[in-house]
């Protein structure tokens, strides 16, 4: 009787202290950021056409005189892609998803992301005397 006693008590203990062990989040944090998660999708979906002359400017200014062709194809392409984006979180506001209410698209609104992009690559090394 022990043994069975002792078993069901492990094992209750092992399937609960993954939920134990989880931080409390504030009911008004979690909130907050449905909140936000919400507003983000609204917002991206209302402004979804501003991706058209941000693209074309961005690929003109990358590109040269081929950015006249491939950043309104490319505003084209972003802007159903930031209007889709924009209704999937506004719909799936109270879903966790993806992260802990992370943004689905880099970056979040329109309006952000049109400086140059920080070039990754290593710096060659210098030659020495």
């Amino acid at each position: 009787m022990k043994n069975i006693l002792f078993s069901v008590l492990l094992s209750t203990f092992l399937c609960l202290a993954p939920a134990m062990s989880v931080a409390d989040q504030q009911p008004e944090m979690i909130v907050e950021k449905m909140g936000v998660k919400f507003v983000r999708g609204v917002t991206n979906s209302v402004t979804s056409l501003g991706e058209l002359p941000k693209q074309t400017y961005i690929s003109v200014r990358d590109m040269g005189g081929a950015g006249y062709v491939v950043g309104p194809l490319k505003g084209i392409g972003m802007t159903v892609y930031r209007c889709f984006i924009g209704v999937a979180e506004a719909v799936f506001f109270l879903v966790p998803q993806p992260g802990y209410y992370d943004p689905m698209i880099d970056p979040p609104y329109v309006w952000e992301g049109w400086g140059p992009k920080r070039e990754t690559a290593p710096l060659e090394e210098t030659e020495q005397n």
